[in-house]
């Protein structure tokens, strides 16, 4: 494991960092004036950046309570979760399945300096992290098998993440992790779809000197759960799937996604 003086020359504060981004767009406290800079170029070529993240973290809570709730699942592997926030996986499945165990996976220095606030986890339950390479699916799953119990049902969780590769290649990589966990395990994904104006924000973000974030054709998202069973209402937009009291559904975001069973 790096050391403190090593995690603080590899986050450096000076140029943007696509966790600190998503941190301001979610409205997280988690990021410096040049992230916000960036964040907000590219709000000012879509307008819809905002929301289209929160909605993700949106969706990713209710597929939790759904998936620890109704799909009886106790166990979570959170691929690329990026920085803490709240209502984080381990917190909502916990709070339905004490006995819940989720390991969550970066291989980001900054996410691993914030990695302490991952792992805290309800007295019944375990809450691990794994810092690697989510494109080394064998080795994650390997390690993520030190604290699941991969004879088990497993809810792989990947959102908002795969844009970090090519879309043929994250489609092969989540084959790969599906074809380590046993039947009924369950896929929860999401990612944008390609628009003219999701085009345009891929643009902006390419311009803050970032790794590039690749937005989606619906198929190319849709893909990954080829062979798998749609968990009702199917794909489509995330802020339309099973929408709670309270959720704002009146305008669906460009960000699609499901959640599958093998």
């Amino acid at each position: 494991m790096n050391t403190s003086s090593e995690l603080e020359a590899e986050i450096r504060s000076g140029i943007p960092h696509s966790a600190r981004v998503w941190n301001y767009w979610i409205g997280g406290k988690d990021h410096y004036p040049v992230d916000q800079e960036l964040g907000d170029q590219v709000i000012a070529s879509y307008p819809q950046t905002r929301d289209l993240a929160r909605a993700s973290r949106a969706f990713q809570a209710r597929a939790v309570r759904y998936l620890a709730g109704e799909a009886g699942i106790t166990q979570f592997l959170d691929i690329g979760t990026g920085l803490p926030v709240q209502n984080s996986t381990h917190e909502v499945a916990q709070s339905i399945r004490p006995t819940a165990r989720i390991v969550y996976v970066d291989n980001d220095p900054l996410v691993l300096a914030h990695a302490r606030a991952l792992l805290t986890s309800a007295p019944e339950g375990v809450t691990d992290y794994v810092h690697a390479d989510m494109l080394d699916a064998e080795r994650v799953l390997q390690e993520a098998a030190q604290t699941l119990d991969m004879t088990r049902p497993v809810a792989v969780m990947v959102l908002s993440t795969l844009g970090h590769v090519e879309p043929q290649a994250g489609i092969d990589l989540m084959r790969r992790y599906l074809a380590g966990v046993p039947e009924g395990s369950h896929l929860v994904l999401c990612d944008t779809v390609a628009t003219p104006q999701t085009l345009a924000a891929q643009e902006a973000y390419a311009a803050g000197d970032t790794p590039p974030y690749l937005v989606r054709r619906p198929e190319e998202i849709l893909a990954s759960a080829d062979g798998m069973e749609l968990v009702e209402p199917g794909f489509g937009s995330i802020s339309l799937w099973r929408p709670e009291p309270g959720d704002d559904t009146s305008e669906p975001v460009d960000q699609w996604g499901f959640v599958a069973r093998k």
